[in-house]
């Protein structure tokens, strides 16, 4: 239950779930949808996956990666169902909170520019205990990278991206950029085997480092 060093994030995640500034003072053209809002957070989480914005089916159902992508992600990090969806171990926030829409070819819309702008400086000054940052995606990985005082070399590809974080892992909190786990990037894994030969793994350790360390 609540304790007086989480009631300040707990008070946040209230706003943050009845949040529609995206419908009712939105930064360009209106969500075209009611909002729902997905995000799991704690206080004592060790683990952040920070993400893009929720698809169409956690849309439906509330659950952050609830999918085959998600199945990936897990893997990756070796972490099982029971523990992703634990938010005492690890917390999910994607760069947008809702589900964006479609574009006219019927893929994601980019994350809201609302969400950043409200809410994420204050939410993740209030989960300082986050040891390992899982950046999915360029927003993510730009806004982390940025905030934590390492911002990514400018133009820099995935890889690139993939790259400059492991080689700067050293430093805490520890943030690793990965590509997301859809199918859709399937070539972009295929062409590149050293991913699951080496960030993988990284991956892995870390989140074990983390999660193996008693909560204070």
């Amino acid at each position: 239950m609540s304790s007086p060093a989480s009631a300040p994030l707990e008070a946040l995640v209230e706003r943050i779930r009845a949040c529609r500034l995206c419908v009712d003072r939105p930064l360009g053209a209106p969500l075209p949808h009611e909002p729902r809002p997905v995000l799991q957070v704690s206080a004592e989480a060790r683990l952040l996956v920070a993400g893009q914005a929720p698809g169409t089916r956690v849309n439906a159902t509330g659950l952050p990666f609830n999918d085959p992508s998600g199945e990936r992600l897990r893997a990756w990090i070796g972490v099982d169902r029971a523990q992703f969806y634990d938010p005492s171990h690890v917390a999910v926030a994607a760069m947008g909170f809702c589900f964006p829409g479609h574009d006219a070819k019927g893929g994601d819309l980019p994350p809201r520019r609302e969400c950043r702008a409200a809410w994420h400086d204050e939410l993740f000054r209030l989960m300082p205990q986050i040891e390992v940052i899982f950046a999915v995606g360029r927003a993510a990985q730009e806004y982390h990278c940025a905030r934590l005082g390492r911002p990514l070399p400018k133009g820099a590809s995935l890889e690139e991206t993939v790259r400059f974080c492991a080689a700067h892992i050293d430093l805490k909190p520890h943030i690793l950029a990965l590509p997301h786990p859809s199918w859709r990037n399937n070539a972009w894994l295929r062409e590149r085997p050293w991913f699951e030969k080496e960030i993988a793994p990284l991956a892995r350790k870390l989140a074990a480092e983390a999660l193996m360390r008693p909560q204070k």
